[in-house]
């Protein structure tokens, strides 16, 4: 079992920045792939960034260039750099973790947090 805490969230105005943490504790040995996620007010979930063990990052809606996804595997701590903040970023952002695909009909852990919000204001 994996257990996820967001922090960071807060208020900002439109060209702020914001810096998210999630941090893990659990079966952490077991974890291939951090991802960020984000839940606009009245949309569906999306994701915004990924990283795996190795290092390697991919982003998406929008948000590549402005935000930085990072790990500090001594501190069990994934991190969200958001920089150049857009009303449009407004959302729950939620930090999700998931071990390797599993072999046959076994299931696929699929951990969650709770969410931080963050409000950018015009």
């Amino acid at each position: 079992q994996v257990r996820l805490v967001e922090s960071g969230g807060g208020t900002v105005l439109t060209g702020g920045s914001l810096r998210l943490a999630c941090a893990a504790s659990g079966n952490i040995s077991s974890i291939s792939t951090f991802t960020w996620h984000r839940h606009p007010p009245g949309k569906a979930r999306v994701m915004v960034a990924v990283i795996n063990v190795d290092g390697t990052s991919y982003y998406g809606d929008n948000v590549e260039g402005r935000f930085t996804i990072s790990r500090d595997a001594a501190k069990n701590t994934v991190y969200l750099q958001m920089n150049n903040l857009r009303p449009s970023d407004t959302a729950l952002y939620i930090c999700n973790a998931r071990p390797p695909p599993p072999t046959g009909w076994n299931p696929w852990p699929n951990y969650w947090g709770s969410g931080t919000q963050v409000t950018v204001s015009s």
